[in-house]
């Protein structure tokens, strides 16, 4: 295990996928989330093979055991990218990111809810405690519903990104019962192949022909979402969940420096004290999981004969 090497590959990862926002971000004025969504996953596609390929892993690897659960993992996946894409036109990016880390907290309850896993009051306190913190980061939007219309468009932001998270949290609960029996690099690929088909449903709801310079943003999107998952995927190797899943909170650093300097975007102190909340809930959920793990493997340990 090389732990700093987990770490530094963790944090590429974050810093690639918030810059893969901000440029779905600069185009979201013109550019449906739908025809977004086909950019990031289509253009993910060639990286993720040239990956695969050099792993000496492109048979095997992309070797299908459940075709459906793939489906339906691709499907939930695509539906909360969907969702994020169109919340990140609508609301700053420091927002959308600290919304989007209501997924995590709700893993614990589908986990409980879907995989039968045992869930004490720890972790309910801890996820009690983070849903305190989107609720600090929605209210202000919520109470903006019967405003004028750009307040109200920013409300319909806020759902869709928490609707995304949602999404995203049944997304991992598929990906957990995914790796018990298929390859992390078929999960990866056919979840960019069924996102890409998935986003074609949407060229009725009115697709555009992107600008040159909209165009290059995208297919830049798509490449960096592809690095992002190889980085990210590559970190797991080098070291433990539980020691690089807390710089996933990192995102929030690299948002606010891009929403301020290139968006324009102040922060609130309600986003920031919201966002700290849930960055904690989550902390202490993954140093809960890694306590659990290390009790699990020493029960195991014990039972095993000599």
């Amino acid at each position: 295990m090389r732990p700093l090497t987990g770490i530094a590959l963790k944090l590429i990862s974050v810093m690639l996928f918030i810059t893969m926002s901000s440029l779905i971000k600069a185009v979201a004025d013109h550019v449906p989330p739908g025809e977004s969504v086909f950019f990031r996953s289509f253009f993910a596609i060639p990286v993720i093979l040239v990956w695969l390929a050099l792993r000496g892993d492109l048979r095997t690897g992309l070797r299908v055991r459940s075709p459906m659960s793939h489906f339906w993992r691709g499907f939930v996946g695509t539906a909360a990218m969907g969702m994020g894409f169109a919340a990140l036109g609508l609301l700053p990016l420091p927002e959308v990111t600290a919304l989007s880390y209501a997924a995590p907290l709700l893993v614990v309850i589908f986990a409980a809810m879907f995989l039968n896993e045992q869930v004490g009051a720890f972790r309910i306190g801890a996820v009690a405690l983070g849903l305190i913190g989107v609720l600090i980061v929605l209210a202000p939007r919520l109470t903006a519903l019967s405003g004028a219309v750009v307040e109200t468009m920013q409300a319909v932001g806020a759902m869709l990104a928490l609707t995304g998270a949602i999404c995203a949290a049944l997304a991992q609960i598929y990906v957990r019962k995914l790796v018990q029996s298929e390859e992390t690099s078929a999960i990866v690929f056919y979840f960019s192949v069924t996102a890409t088909l998935l986003s074609l449903l949407t060229i009725p709801f009115g697709w555009v022909m992107p600008s040159g310079p909209e165009f290059g943003l995208l297919v830049l999107a798509g490449l960096l979402g592809g690095l992002g998952q190889i980085f990210l995927t590559s970190s797991y190797r080098f070291a433990d969940a539980s020691v690089v899943a807390p710089f996933d909170y990192a995102s929030i650093l690299f948002a606010l420096g891009i929403g301020y300097f290139i968006f324009d975007e102040v922060p609130t102190g309600a986003m920031l004290s919201g966002a700290a909340l849930v960055i904690v809930a989550g902390i202490i959920i993954i140093l809960r999981e890694r306590q659990l793990g290390i009790r699990r493997n020493k029960a195991r340990a014990a039972r095993t004969p000599e």
